[in-house]
């Protein structure tokens, strides 16, 4: 198991333990086929701060301390067992005002197209897939005007701070042309998605996070919270938990049984394909719901 650091500064990158090889030989040891799994965290998050450090809480490739932080990379199957792989903890800083990071989110993308054409170079053909929270779900869009067809095969965007029309001008792009995106939304997330609606466009657009269906043709929204598409992934054997609270920005990933669905979609050879977690008659989700049903609590 390869769990490798690397960190935006401004526009490019570099490797946080200074290995300025450490990629190469990582990309070298990987089987054929294997993809490579980008993580990306969201606001608050900063490499080198002393305590909101992603590389020593979510992006870390061992058993994390602190409560509600739970490690992505272990959860994703990346134990230090023999085959399991390679995987990328992508961080940038995220700190300061909301403001101040959404702009860093557009030069942390530009880093991370970086990464991903460096990649391309060292191990053509390989697929490389990005999984990305909140606003990390910023930087993989901003990546994408700077990526080429099939740079980026897959993208996993965990209640996205995003807009509507960020996401039209980010698959306005080449890369557009063969990345697949699943949109996983919920009501859990409504206040967030609503905040970001009234912060980011003064209520003029709505939030990605609410829906895109129709979007684009490799787009997929996958709610969360509905019974009927919680049915629909224990079909395809992944069991995952309904929602246990009424507002948590962090269930995307908290919620018993997600994680597995996430090796399958992006860090599993061969990866999963985008029909089986479709509904073949899925009711509209994406218009303004009550999200204050009984028996949740907050978080």
């Amino acid at each position: 198991m390869v769990v490798i650091a690397i960190n935006a500064r401004g526009k490019l990158w570099s490797h946080a333990d200074r290995d300025p090889d450490g990629l190469r030989r990582a990309l070298e040891a990987l089987a054929p086929g294997r993809p490579v799994p980008i993580l990306v965290h969201g606001f608050r998050y900063a490499p080198g701060a002393a305590r909101d450090d992603p590389h020593r809480l979510i992006l870390s490739p061992g058993p994390v301390r602190a409560r509600g932080v739970p490690s992505w990379p272990r959860h994703l199957g990346f134990r230090g067992q023999a085959g399991e792989g390679l995987c990328i903890g992508f961080g940038w800083p995220a700190r300061g005002t909301i403001w101040q990071a959404r702009a860093e989110a557009a030069r942390a993308g530009l880093a991370l197209a970086a990464l991903i054409r460096r990649i391309a170079v060292l191990s053509p053909g390989r697929r490389v897939t990005v999984m990305a929270h909140s606003l990390g779900a910023r930087v993989v869009m901003a990546a994408l005007p700077a990526l080429g067809p099939g740079d980026l095969a897959r993208a996993v965007l965990l209640y996205p701070a995003l807009m509507r029309a960020e996401v039209a001008r980010a698959l306005a792009g080449p890369a557009a042309a063969r990345v697949e995106i699943v949109n996983v939304t919920s009501r859990e997330n409504l206040f967030f998605d609503l905040g970001n609606q009234i912060l980011f466009s003064a209520g003029l657009d709505r939030s990605a996070g609410r829906g895109l269906r129709g979007a684009h043709p490799g787009w997929i929204d996958l709610p969360i919270d509905e019974p009927a598409q919680i049915a629909q992934l224990a079909r395809e054997g992944f069991a995952v938990a309904g929602p246990q609270r009424r507002i948590c920005h962090w269930s995307a990933y908290l919620r018993p049984g997600l994680f597995a669905l996430y090796r399958a979609l992006i860090a599993s050879h061969p990866a999963l394909a985008l029909d089986r977690l479709a509904l073949p008659h899925r009711a509209d989700v994406n218009g303004l719901r009550d999200c204050m049903a009984p028996g949740f609590a907050v978080n």
